[in-house]
């Protein structure tokens, strides 16, 4: 029998981050790694102007504005959310998170699987949530 998965107290200060270009950073939380089986969550930091890309999940998505002001564009709509608006957003529905204002701006995320992939729209690749997770760096 496998060993029962032990909590975990995760202080993103002390994690790893992934520069995802474009002005935007990604600290995993929740993963495999602290012993996950059925979601994955995280922070994403967008500098002023920051965007990024038009795309799609396999699986549902939750987010969280947790600092300043953001514009989620959601299946062709945009959206203006303030600090603690949350979304959720189904499985294959085109959307991205932009920061349109002269403030940092971050978003807490969550997704309903471990198995996660990212389909960015402009392109049509596919890629796991792990994969993004291990470029992340200090």
């Amino acid at each position: 029998m496998p060993e029962p998965a032990q909590p975990a107290i995760l202080r993103p200060a002390e994690l790893k981050t992934n520069d995802r270009g474009g002005g935007a950073r990604t600290t995993p939380l929740v993963t495999r790694r602290c012993g996950s089986t059925s979601m994955i969550n995280g922070i994403t930091a967008f500098d002023p102007g920051a965007a990024i890309g038009l795309h799609m999940h396999n699986c549902e998505e939750s987010v969280m504005v947790i600092e300043g002001e953001a514009i989620a564009e959601i299946d062709g709509v945009q959206h203006h959310l303030a600090t603690s608006d949350t979304t959720w957003i189904p499985a294959n529905v085109p959307h991205r998170f932009i920061n349109a204002s002269d403030r940092p701006m971050r978003i807490f995320w969550t997704y309903a699987t471990v198995d996660a992939t990212r389909t960015m729209i402009a392109t049509g690749e596919t890629r796991t949530i792990d994969a993004e997770h291990g470029h992340a760096r200090d």
